[in-house]
């Protein structure tokens, strides 16, 4: 896996990164994975072999695989959103729709004319944007992980008043012990204890970086959603997948995306899992989104 940097052409001042393939391959798919956490360079580590590339949830080596799909049959494309690793625009807008310009442009640069896309939490609403902006055709299937897309105005503002405080200090954390409750509530078997420093690391590594453009985007995002109004059906076959007890985004969202998409959608409900799925559940995620990218009508049992 290589970085990229490329200027885009949606709006002057705009840079994108993306981890991706140093050149097409014979792979029969190409798939973008986009991180709930803008997917920063910074935070991933890729360790290929020819099985396998692990996408490693953490800059500080703690081995808990999240997302590992096989270089066999897919062509990885992992962008950095914009204000995490070397992603950067000069331009004032926050929006869900802006992130997906931007990585629909970057695919182009590329060279990529069709791919999947899959997303979680964050990034499920930019892969979901992507797929309805991208063109006919462009993008193949879609995989959304516990984001609440359908979320309207007064879901979110509930969601908001329920913290008690300002959300951005929950979701963003400056001190250990604000980092470890985040972690407590993503996961249904959380770690008992971690060390003060290795949460002070994560911290000075994911959340103290353009912080204010990140906080930015998630005042979009509490405000706006996914930025449409009323939200597009995707034409796409859609896999969703949700931890049946997400705390951020609760499972009644999944149920309302599922009805809102219609027959093209899919929804796997994973048992004793919260809103960090891929960590609490990833040989479960990852054969079901192999399963889906390369059979998406045979069955699969949670």
């Amino acid at each position: 896996m290589s970085s990229r940097v490329s200027p885009t052409e949606a709006v002057p001042g705009t840079a994108a990164q993306s981890w991706s393939p140093p050149q097409p391959s014979a792979a029969p798919l190409a798939v973008i994975l986009a991180s709930g956490d803008g997917g920063s360079g910074a935070l991933i580590n890729l360790e290929a072999s020819d099985d396998e590339v692990h996408m490693w949830s953490s800059p500080i080596r703690i081995p808990q695989p999240a997302l590992y799909l096989s270089p066999r049959s897919f062509d990885l494309y992992i962008p950095d959103l914009l204000f995490f690793g070397d992603s950067t625009t000069a331009a004032s807008d926050r929006s869900v729709e802006f992130q997906a310009k931007c990585l629909v442009d970057s695919m182009k640069r590329l060279g990529v004319d069709k791919y999947c896309v899959a997303g979680i939490s964050y990034g499920g609403f930019v892969a979901y944007r992507v797929a309805e902006m991208a063109g006919e055709g462009a993008v193949e299937r879609v995989v959304v992980m516990t984001a609440g897309i359908v979320a309207g105005e007064e879901e979110r503002r509930e969601l908001v008043e329920r913290e008690g405080r300002d959300v951005s200090d929950v979701l963003l954390p400056r001190r250990p012990e604000d980092l470890m409750e985040l972690i407590r509530r993503s996961m249904v078997r959380p770690p008992r204890w971690m060390p003060e420093f290795l949460l002070m690391d994560f911290i000075e590594v994911m959340y103290k970086d353009r912080r204010k453009e990140r906080v930015e985007l998630l005042k979009y995002l509490i405000a706006k959603g996914a930025g449409v109004d009323p939200l597009p059906v995707l034409k796409q076959e859609t896999l969703i997948l949700w931890g049946d007890q997400d705390t951020v985004f609760p499972i009644s969202l999944a149920y309302k995306l599922q009805r809102h998409l219609g027959p093209k959608a899919r929804l796997e409900v994973i048992k004793d899992a919260g809103h960090a799925l891929p960590l609490e559940k990833p040989d479960l995620v990852n054969h079901m989104i192999e399963w889906f990218l390369t059979e998406p009508y045979q069955s699969v049992s949670t």
